[in-house]
């Protein structure tokens, strides 16, 4: 470990909060998460379909209340949700001291509207209400995509006073859309008359992707036209296109608009940092953490990255280091021809198809199960 001190937990000097991206049940009771939550500075945690998947698929840990949910007649749907949000109560249990000591600030476990849901709103806003009232924790985030679908159920869930987790943003396109709902719903709710004080919100930026998608690019037209400049730009596009969402998040949320809302109790919406382990060994395993420290961010890595930055990470305050040079990044492959907005519609929609995926997977798992037992 660094010697001045472990460095996750050295992240809360700089104003960043760390949550873990997994979930599983055997990590919920061990002692390790209580580590975690001691040592290392963890104050919440993020889950999504393809996280269930290899806890749920990859693991006997979820047998016992499978079985049990079998034997009293529930059906595949009824039997994912009891499984998934066991674990989501628990983690809420386990982080709700956190969340107390923080007034509300953290401490937050996220759950995932289905991902079919991604292009219906009104069946959006209706899973969101249920998952609230089945949770029933003050430190739950329910999850909405950043798709044309979910920007009008954000809206409308913020102003009904709810804590929005908004996922799937690749872009400062995407960033806009959310932060404005953000703000739109927390408008709406102060004309009501609604209290602001206790809603928490994140905007979750998925970071290695795009990385993964522009090198490609670069690659492919290094292939048929080598340039140096251009080679030069691989490694560059995911820490220019989120220190760039960050300095839109310092815009929208130090206007005068905001701050009228900020006097009535409102909160930032906190830029999240997410898909941060890297996916090319080249580079650095830690890049997406020691690259984006800032106030008011959270990171949520996945086990190996946390493990990577306690080792050897060094904090500090980065995020908006070299903001000139992550522009003309940004302006140098839109020369090329490779424009972020548009790679942020993409990665979106494979977002969606992916996350779909791996439900639909999971739902097949317990499915091909529930036949096991009743044949039994």
């Amino acid at each position: 470990m660094n010697e001045t001190g472990n460095p996750l937990r050295r992240l809360g000097e700089f104003g960043q909060s760390v949550w873990l991206d997994y979930i599983r049940r055997d990590l919920l009771a061990s002692a390790e998460f209580r580590r975690m939550i001691d040592e290392d500075g963890l104050d919440g945690m993020t889950s999504n379909p393809t996280i269930f998947e290899k806890a749920i698929g990859g693991s006997n840990d979820y047998d016992d209340q499978l079985t049990e949910l079998v034997r009293a007649g529930r059906d595949v749907d009824e039997i994912y949700e009891a499984l998934t949000t066991t674990d989501i109560k628990a983690a809420a249990d386990k982080l709700r001291p956190v969340y107390d000591r923080s007034q509300a600030r953290t401490g937050y476990v996220s759950y995932e509207v289905s991902p079919l849901l991604a292009h219906d709103t009104d069946g959006t806003i209706a899973a969101a209400h249920r998952y609230f009232k089945l949770i029933d924790r003050p430190n739950l985030m329910i999850k909405v995509p950043s798709t044309p679908a979910g920007i009008p159920a954000i809206e409308q869930l913020i102003s009904e006073g709810h804590c929005i987790n908004v996922t799937l943003m690749f872009s400062v396109k995407h960033y806009e859309s959310v932060a404005t709902a953000y703000l739109r719903g927390l408008e709406r709710r102060a004309r009501a008359g609604g209290a602001l004080e206790r809603i928490a919100s994140v905007a979750s930026v998925f970071v290695s992707r795009v990385e993964t998608m522009v090198d490609q690019r670069l690659d492919d037209r290094g292939k048929t036209n080598p340039d140096e400049a251009v080679a030069a730009l691989r490694g560059s596009a995911a820490v220019a296109n989120t220190k760039l969402i960050y300095q839109r998040f310092k815009e929208l949320f130090g206007d005068a608009g905001f701050k009228a809302l900020a006097a009535r109790g409102a909160r930032v919406q906190r830029p999240l940092w997410a898909s941060t382990g890297t996916k090319d060994p080249k580079y650095s395993d830690i890049k997406y953490i020691q690259e984006l420290i800032g106030p008011d961010t959270v990171n949520t890595m996945p086990p190996a990255t946390m493990d990577a930055y306690r080792d050897h990470g060094t904090p500090r305050a980065t995020v908006e280091e070299h903001v000139a040079e992550a522009r003309d990044a940004v302006r140098r492959l839109g020369a090329i021809g490779i424009n972020l907005d548009e790679v942020g519609e993409v990665l979106q929609k494979e977002g969606v198809e992916s996350f779909s995926k791996s439900f639909t997977d999971l739902i097949a798992v317990i499915s091909k199960r529930r036949a096991a037992i009743v044949a039994g």
